[in-house]
């Protein structure tokens, strides 16, 4: 039977380099796995045929003695010693590790952590500590005024007993019995090889002699830790303040996480807020709002502002104080105060100042009330 090129088989150039080799390879790798084709008879002779034909060209010196001689250079004991030609020999093995880690790669890496990579070469020498989330709760006044605060923050901490190696001082460590030392292990599973962080060191490569004794081994213990919190002025409901490197600790003294404090400013009494503005309703009396008047609010931060009432002040009508609102975060400007007019109507009445109230109304006409005298006008009409 006339063997097919192997460039053929796996449908590159013969010029193609070994990156096009080993996507070409894992692609039809796959196509043709006899467990994703059990029903197809013929995958399995394609599977081989593809093994045989990356085996051979994915090393630079047989590549070679093909390029020159063909298949003839494997015949009669010429390289095939090796094996790899025959299609499930050693090489097989070890292409089809290649292939698994090109796929699963990244995933496996990112469970033993930085630095992972094949073959055991280099092994993960710390991780990063974990983020922390701390909810810190401020009033309308704080977030206007800007304070620091002081919380305590309850987190992993690197152990200072055993300087975070987790070993207990004067004793060493010792090469992993389970991986050599190497920080990882294998196991074959029907065609593949399966590469893992090591269950016994968890890809550290080492084990201690002797545990710390106040971390257990871990290099991290639980602690409380007191931080002082700059809260700026103007600072706003949901704004997240980054803390960089005051989260929880690294392992193998890697680098310790961050902390975020998210701040929720607690709902005012008085004052609604939209952005740097503040809108406040005030009730006046109708006396005020026909004859005109002033009187004082408070404004956050502690100071005092005079509101003037214009004579006939409507329902709903506002007075803007400029600059009288939230300090704009990181700025000198502050936003404005809105001050809404609500009329409160008299209530309780005694005798007399219903007959002052009759007294007022025969006097009045239609310019003392214009805006429900123009509706009734117009009612008035609907009906004619």
């Amino acid at each position: 039977m006339i063997k097919r090129d192997f460039y053929e088989i796996l449908s590159v150039e013969k010029s193609a380099d070994d990156k096009t080799l080993k996507v070409a390879y894992r692609k039809l790798a796959m196509q043709y796995h006899p467990d994703r084709n059990q029903e197809d008879k013929d995958a399995e002779g394609k599977f081989k045929e593809v093994n045989e034909a990356y085996n051979t060209l994915k090393d630079p010196q047989r590549r070679a003695a093909y390029d020159r001689f063909g298949h003839a250079a494997f015949e009669n004991g010429g390289m095939g010693g090796r094996g790899g030609a025959q299609g499930f020999g050693p090489d097989f093995s070890s292409s089809m590790s290649d292939m698994f880690e090109d796929i699963f790669g990244d995933f496996m890496g990112a469970a033993g952590g930085a630095g992972a990579s094949r073959g055991g070469r280099e092994r993960p020498s710390s991780l990063r500590g974990s983020d922390l989330r701390y909810n810190l709760e401020i009033s309308l006044e704080e977030a206007y005024l800007g304070r620091t605060v002081e919380i305590d923050v309850p987190s992993l901490v690197a152990c200072e007993t055993c300087d975070s190696s987790g070993a207990k001082p004067g004793t060493g460590m010792s090469s992993c019995s389970t991986c050599n030392g190497h920080g990882k292990v294998r196991s074959s599973q029907g065609f593949f090889t399966i590469e893992r962080v090591c269950p016994n060191c968890n890809g550290r490569g080492q084990t201690m002699d002797q545990a710390c004794t106040d971390c257990n081994g871990a290099g991290r213990k639980q602690q409380s830790r007191k931080l002082s919190v700059d809260v700026p002025k103007g600072i706003e409901d949901g704004t997240r303040i980054r803390l960089s490197g005051e989260g929880e600790a690294g392992t193998r003294g890697g680098p310790a996480g961050d902390l975020y404090i998210f701040i929720t400013i607690i709902q005012d009494d008085l004052y609604q807020r939209d952005g740097a503005d503040l809108y406040v309703r005030v009730p006046i009396t109708m006396i005020t709002a026909a004859l005109g008047g002033e009187f004082e609010v408070p404004i956050v931060g502690g100071n005092k502002a005079k509101v003037k009432v214009n004579v006939g002040m409507q329902p709903g009508q506002r007075v803007r104080l400029k600059g009288k609102g939230m300090p704009v975060l990181r700025s000198s400007q502050f936003g404005d105060l809105y001050v809404q007019m609500d009329i409160e109507t008299p209530q309780n009445l005694s005798k007399k100042q219903k007959e002052l109230l009759k007294e007022f109304q025969d006097i009045s006409n239609d310019k003392n009330n214009p805006t429900s005298s123009g509706f009734f006008a117009k009612i008035k009409k609907l009906f004619d």
